[in-house]
Parts: C-alpha cells; sequence; structure tokens
C-alpha cells in the first residue's frame, strides 16, 4: 500500500511531516469523523488548483474549508447569523457545515455567489493537523471526482495514488459526508444531507428549506450536488427487490449485492436496517465489492423516511448515468 505514497502515522514526526508539506502550497490526506479529505492551505491559489488537479474536480464544485473553532469560523464570514451560532454551539465540532457570506478580502476558496462553506471537523488527527499548520484547510474528500469517497487511509491510496502523504487515523466513524446547510436566507437551506440529520438540525433552527435542484455545469454553494458522485467503478442499480433487477436488466457478470437483510454471502454485503451504521459501512462496503471486481452492483432501496435521505442521496447520485 506504501510503496508510492507515504502514509504515516499521525504522531507528532508525522503531523510535522504534512504541515510542512501543507505550508508548502501541497496537500495533504488526512482522516476526519466523515470521509478522509484532500487538504491545502485555502486561500492559496496554487494549493487549491492542486486539489482541482488531483480530483479531477470541476471548476464549478466548491471547496468545504476546515477550521479549528468557531472563532476562526467567523474570521472567514461577512455575516456571521445568529442562527450560525446556535448550530455551531450545539454541532461543532461535528458533521455539519455552514454556508455563510464570505469576508470580502478573501479570495481562491468559495462559491462564485460570494459564500463559504466552513466547518469544525471532530476527529482528534484533524483538529490537531489544523493546529500544526495554522492554515485553514479546503478539503474535499481525497479522492477522484465522481468516485466512491475514501473512509481508509488504504482507499486514499489506491484512489489518488499521486497524493504527497496520508496521515493514517484509521476508519472514519460517520463514514458519510458531513450535512451542508445554508445559513445566508432568512429559512435556513439544507444543500447536501449528510451525517447530521435534519431532525437534529430542526430541533435548533425549527424549520428547514429542502435542496433546489442544480444542473451540473452550474455554479453551487456546496460540493455533493452533482448528478453523479458517490460512485463505485461498477455500475450501480438500484431496486426495492433483488428479483426486480434481475428479472428487468441484461446484467454484466460477475454481480455484487448490497443488501438490507439476509444471508452473508460471496459477492454480498448485508448493511441492516439501522440509517446510521448502513452509513458508516456504505462507502466501505461499494470499495469492497469494487475490490472484488464485479461488473454490476444491485443495491436494495433502503425505507423511504427521513432518517435515510442522506443515504438515499449518495446511492441516487451513484447511480446516475
Amino acid at each position: 500500500m506504501t510503496d508510492h505514497v507515504p502514509v504515516v502515522l499521525p504522531d507528532a514526526a508525522g503531523l510535522h511531516r504534512a504541515a510542512e508539506l501543507l505550508r508548502a502550497g501541497s496537500v495533504v490526506a488526512f482522516p476526519t469523523e466523515t470521509v478522509y479529505g484532500l487538504g491545502a492551505h485555502a486561500f492559496s491559489e496554487k494549493a487549491v488548483a492542486e486539489i482541482y488537479r488531483l480530483k479531477n474536480r470541476p471548476s464549478w464544485n466548491p471547496l468545504i474549508v476546515h477550521v479549528p473553532s468557531v472563532g476562526e469560523a467567523r474570521r472567514l464570514a461577512a455575516v456571521w447569523p445568529a442562527v450560525a451560532d446556535d448550530l455551531a454551539a450545539r454541532f461543532w465540532p461535528g458533521p455539519l457545515t455552514l454556508v455563510v457570506r464570505r469576508a470580502p478580502h478573501l479570495t481562491v476558496a468559495g462559491a462564485a455567489n460570494d459564500t463559504i462553506a466552513i466547518r469544525v471537523p471532530a476527529h482528534d488527527v484533524a483538529l490537531r493537523l489544523l493546529e500544526a499548520a495554522g492554515l485553514p484547510l479546503a478539503a474535499p474528500s481525497a479522492n477522484r471526482s465522481e468516485g466512491l469517497s475514501p473512509t481508509t487511509a488504504e482507499h486514499v491510496v489506491r484512489g489518488l495514488p499521486d497524493v504527497p502523504l496520508v496521515l493514517d487515523g484509521g476508519a472514519c466513524r460517520w463514514g458519510i459526508e458531513s450535512t451542508v446547510l445554508d445559513v445566508t436566507g432568512d429559512t435556513p437551506r439544507l444543500l447536501r444531507p449528510g451525517a447530521l440529520s435534519l431532525r437534529a438540525i430542526r430541533e435548533v433552527t425549527g424549520r428547514v428549506a429542502l435542496p433546489d435542484e442544480v444542473a451540473d455545469g452550474a455554479e453551487r454553494p456546496s460540493p455533493g450536488m452533482g448528478k453523479r458522485h458517490y460512485a463505485p467503478r461498477a455500475r450501480l442499480l438500484l431496486a426495492d427487490e433483488i428479483s426486480q433487477v434481475e428479472r428487468t436488466f441484461v446484467l454484466a457478470e460477475p454481480v455484487g449485492l448490497l443488501a438490507l437483510e439476509g444471508e452473508p454471502a460471496q459477492d454480498t454485503e448485508i448493511l441492516g436496517a439501522d440509517p446510521e451504521h448502513y452509513a458508516a459501512d456504505l462507502y466501505a462496503a461499494l470499495h469492497r465489492l469494487d475490490d472484488r471486481g464485479v461488473a454490476t452492483i444491485i443495491v436494495q432501496r433502503p425505507p423511504a423516511t427521513e432518517e435515510w435521505l442522506a443515504v438515499h442521496d449518495r446511492l441516487n447520485r451513484a447511480a446516475a448515468r
């Protein structure tokens, strides 16, 4: 795994090495509680360009900036609304990204509509790296654009063999990206469902508006809004029942199955009916099926309830063509 990409422990030496790379305008992959991120100095044009180059990321897809504290987040904002303080007090550090108006002196990171997406990660390695580097870090998922997000250092190495350094912090706890909430308007608007549930957010904000559809190629305020995203190498098909797909499609062999329940078998992943545990292992299970060389992955569609909103979002984008 480490023949070409240095994978190091996040000890003092590893963090020092990573911080030096970041301050020199390079990139480093590091763990967060959601997925592994590809970090770079958020306000260095050279460093941010390297993120886009390595990921082959389209220019219309903005980045999330990671900072170590609410105070650092406020310094990046032109306006910091009261609801942002309420949400930060409840959920930061944690898997919530807030979109606010960007401070006018800042360039490079942020969306074309003068907003910036910010979060304080809840992972000891990420926080120690932010402290060691002394920089705000733009950090999308550490994978090629549209591909499966990495939840282990090994996933990063396989997906981005040219990354200069990976800090290995083990498997990510949540296994799915942060929830992104736009707080620039009168009513907070969900831009991307994620690890933090809508129910938890509503306990703080009351009403939350749901996201609008945005065409690929159009500027957007949040990552993760492209039609096709989070996709394995294999073709992914969704169905209420596995047999429904087998009757409807001529399937490329071999076939892998991703189900809520059933008996474990070769090329079958059983993730269970709890949405949090399902989400935590979703990308890892799809990575495992890809690694086995399956050509088609049939996914049993989870229940159509709000608790499963983030999982449905990821699966629908992974299945898009």
